[in-house]
C-alpha cells in the first residue's frame, strides 16, 4: 500500500480509536491494539518496517521520550508530602517483587530460558502515564490513591526501562566477550547521565524562558528540540539514559517557581495524543500473529499470575506500615496496566537479542503485547467497578465545588449538602472559610488559580464546579484554568454583570455555563432582603407550575435533584424541567414576608437550609458593597 496512504491511515485510526474509547468511556489502548492488529498482520493495510523503515525506532524512541517529558510535568512535588511512604515502597520493594516474581513465573509458565525470563521481568516492571492516567481520570478515585498511582506509572517507567537494559546488557556480556562488571558500571553511568542531563536541560529552558530570550510563540516548539536534544544527546552517551533525562527534565520544569509552565504542558498533552495513537498503531501493527497464536495456551496464565498473584504480593508488601487505607492498597493492587514503554522496549530489545542470535528472541515482542493487552483490558474494564464497591469512586459523581465561601455561598452549598451531595468550599479569605467549618462544610483556603490547590484539594464524589465570586473575570478564568478536572457541560458561573458589557464580546470557550440565570449582584441582593436556600419537593398536588406560581419573582432555581438522584444546575439555556418526585434547590424569600403575600398558600412543601452554628448577625444581612473584609468572596 502507498506509503502516504499508510500514514494518514495510522492517524485516522489512531484517532478514531481514543474518540470510540472516549463516547464508551474504556481506556484508548483497548481500541488502538485492536485496530493496529487488524490493519497490519490481519488486513495487510499499514507495514511499519516499509512505512518507516529504518526509521521506525529512532521515532517510537523519540515518542516515548516526549510522552514520558510529559508525565514528569504532572509530578507535583508537593504530594510527596502525603504518598512519599507508600510510593518509595512500591519504587522500591515493590518493583524488586515484580520483577523477581514475573521472571520466575515467565520461566516456570512460559518455558523461555532464564535470560529472557529476567528480561521479561524487568520490562513488565514499568506501567506508565499512557495507561494509568486515562484510568484515573475516568475513574477519579480519592485523591491519595491517584496521587501513588500516577507517580508510580511516571517514576516507575524509567526504573523499568534501566532495569531492562543492565538485563540486556548482561545477557549480551554472555554472548559476547564483554563482562557484567560492564554492565552495573552501565547503569551507574546512565542514572549519572539521566541526572545531569535532565537538569542541564531544565535549567537551560528556565533561564531562556525568564529572559525573554525566546518569543511567545516559539515556546513550545523550542522546548519540545530541547527534549529531543536531551533525549538524544543522553541515549549517545549512555544507551536508554535518554528516558531517564527527559522525566526527570519534566519533573524538574514542573516544579520550579522562575516561569510559568503550564501553556507548554497544554501543548504537550495535545502532542501526546497523536504520539500515543500512532506509536500504538504501528507496533501493534508489527506484531507476528503466529507468534501470538504459540503462547494461546501459557500467557494467559502467565496474565493471571501478574494480576491475581504478583501485583497484589508486590502492594501489599511494600505499602506494609504506611498510611494508606487497606482499601486503598487494595485498589492499589487492581490498578498496573502495561503500555508503551513496555511496548517500546520489547520492540528495540527484539533486534538487538536477535542480532546475537538469542534463541528466544522472537518471543519477546508477543510475551510483551499479552501481557499489555491483557492487563490493560482487565484494568481497564474492571477498576472502576472495584473502586466504587471499595468507596473509593463514584460512578458519576454529582458534588460540587464552589468557588467562593460566603453567607450565601455556604447557604447554597449547605442545601446541597442535605440533599445528599458532596461538597467542597474554596475561597481566599480565611474568615470566610472559618465560619464554612464552623457551619460543617469542608472548606479549603487558597487561591482556586494557583497550581497547588489542584493537589490539595480532595474531589472525591464531586463533579461539577461553581465559582460564585463577585469578580467576572476572576469566574472566567477559574472556569477556564479547571477545566483540565471537570468537562465544559459541569463548569458554571453566574451571569455577567449587567453594566458590564466586555464579558457579552468574549468567546464561549473563555468562559463556564452561565448559572441560576442571575448576576451575582442579583444574588447577593435577594440574600441580604431575606431569601434563603430552600429544598421544595414537587409533588402532583404541588408541582413545577405550582411552584412558579407561588413564589413568582420571589425565588431563583438553582439546582434539580431528579427522580433518579442526578444533581442538576438550572442555566440560563436548556435547563432542567422539573417534575412531580423531583426537588428543587432554590434561594428564594417566602411571599408571606413580602406586603403581596398575606394571601399566598401556606402548605408548600418547603424545606428552610438553617446554616448550622450561631445564627447571622444582622450585619450578615447587609447588602455585599456594605459589608467587612469577612464577607467579601474572593
Amino acid at each position: 500500500m502507498h506509503d502516504s496512504f499508510g500514514l494518514v491511515l495510522v492517524i485516522l485510526l489512531g484517532i478514531a480509536a481514543q474518540w470510540i474509547a472516549w463516547r464508551l468511556r474504556v481506556p484508548s489502548i483497548l481500541f488502538l491494539l485492536t485496530f493496529g492488529i487488524l490493519a497490519g498482520p490481519i488486513l495487510g493495510w499499514i507495514r511499519p518496517d516499509t512505512l518507516l523503515g529504518d526509521l521506525l525506532l529512532p521515532v517510537v524512541s523519540i515518542a516515548v521520550g516526549v510522552i514520558l517529558f510529559e508525565g514528569g510535568l504532572t509530578l507535583k512535588l508537593s504530594e510527596l508530602r502525603h504518598i512519599s511512604r507508600p510510593l518509595l515502597g512500591l519504587l522500591t520493594i515493590g518493583v524488586l517483587v515484580t520483577w523477581g516474581g514475573a521472571a520466575l513465573m515467565a520461566s516456570w509458565i512460559l518455558g523461555v530460558s532464564t535470560s529472557l525470563a529476567i528480561l521479561v521481568g524487568a520490562i513488565v516492571v514499568v506501567s506508565g502515564p499512557t495507561v494509568v492516567g486515562p484510568i484515573l481520570l475516568q475513574v477519579r478515585p480519592k485523591a491519595r490513591v491517584a496521587s501513588v498511582a500516577r507517580w508510580e506509572g511516571i517514576v516507575i517507567d524509567p526504573i523499568g526501562v534501566l532495569l531492562a537494559v543492565i538485563v540486556f546488557e548482561i545477557i549480551l556480556a554472555r554472548n559476547t566477550d564483554a563482562t557484567t562488571t560492564g554492565a552495573v558500571l552501565g547503569l551507574a553511568k546512565a542514572i549519572g547521565v539521566g541526572l545531569g542531563l535532565g537538569l542541564a536541560g531544565a535549567f537551560f529552558i528556565v533561564q531562556m524562558l525568564r529572559r525573554f530570550w525566546v518569543p511567545d510563540h516559539l515556546h513550545n516548539p523550542f522546548v519540545l528540540s530541547i527534549v529531543i536534544g536531551v533525549l538524544v544527546g543522553a541515549n549517545s552517551l549512555q544507551h536508554e539514559a535518554g528516558i531517564l533525562a527527559v522525566t526527570l527534565m519534566g519533573f524538574f520544569l514542573a516544579n520550579q517557581k522562575s516561569v510559568p509552565v503550564k501553556h507548554i504542558i497544554e501543548f504537550k498533552e495535545n502532542l501526546r495524543v497523536l504520539l500515543i495513537a500512532g506509536i500504538f498503531i504501528l507496533l501493534a501493527a508489527r506484531l507476528e500473529m503466529k507468534a501470538m497464536e504459540e503462547l494461546l495456551l501459557t500467557a494467559p496464565l502467565f496474565l493471571a499470575a501478574l494480576i491475581l498473584l504478583i501485583r497484589p504480593l508486590a502492594t501489599f508488601v511494600s505499602t506494609l506500615g504506611s498510611q494508606l487505607e487497606l482499601k486503598e492498597r487494595a485498589l492499589l493492587a487492581w490498578l498496573a496496566p502495561r503500555g508503551i514503554v513496555a511496548a517500546a522496549m520489547a520492540s528495540v530489545l527484539t533486534f538487538q537479542l536477535e542480532a546475537v542470535g538469542h534463541p528466544d528472541a522472537h518471543l519477546l515482542v508477543p510475551i510483551i503485547f499479552w501481557v499489555i493487552i491483557g492487563t490493560v483490558f482487565v484494568y481497564g474494564l474492571t477498576v472502576g467497578p472495584v473502586a466504587r464497591r471499595l468507596g473509593l469512586a463514584h460512578r458519576n459523581p454529582q458534588g460540587v465545588l464552589f468557588v467562593g465561601a460566603h453567607g450565601w455561598g455556604r447557604e447554597i452549598a449547605q442545601a446541597v449538602s442535605e440533599a445528599g451531595f458532596a461538597v467542597q468550599l474554596v475561597d481566599g479569605n480565611r474568615t470566610n472559610v472559618k465560619k464554612a467549618h464552623l457551619a460543617g462544610l469542608p472548606a479549603h483556603h487558597g487561591n482556586v488559580l494557583s497550581e497547588e490547590i489542584l493537589e490539595d484539594l480532595d474531589l472525591h464524589g464531586i463533579g461539577k464546579l461553581v465559582t460564585l465570586t463577585a469578580n467576572d473575570e476572576i469566574n472566567a478564568l477559574t472556569a477556564l484554568h479547571w477545566r483540565e478536572v471537570f468537562p465544559r457541560t459541569q463548569v458554571f458561573q453566574p451571569g455577567p454583570r449587567e453594566e458590564d458589557s466586555e464579558r457579552d464580546s468574549l468567546p464561549l470557550n473563555l468562559s463556564g455555563r452561565t448559572a441560576f440565570n442571575k448576576t451575582w449582584s442579583d444574588l447577593a441582593s435577594r440574600f441580604s432582603r431575606g431569601a434563603r436556600a430552600r429544598t421544595t419537593n414537587l409533588t402532583e398536588t404541588f408541582d413545577w407550575e405550582s411552584f412558579q406560581k407561588h413564589y413568582g419573582d420571589l425565588a431563583v432555581p438553582l439546582f434539580l435533584v431528579d427522580s433518579a438522584g442526578k444533581l442538576r444546575v438550572f442555566t440560563d439555556k436548556e435547563g432542567p424541567t422539573p417534575k412531580p418526585g423531583d426537588k428543587v434547590i432554590s434561594l428564594a424569600q417566602d411571599p408571606e414576608d413580602t406586603p403581596s403575600g398575606a394571601n399566598a398558600p401556606k402548605d408548600t412543601p418547603d424545606k428552610k437550609v438553617p446554616l448550622p452554628g450561631p445564627k447571622p448577625s444582622p450585619e450578615s444581612r447587609q447588602p455585599a458593597a456594605t459589608k467587612g473584609r469577612e464577607e467579601r468572596p474572593s
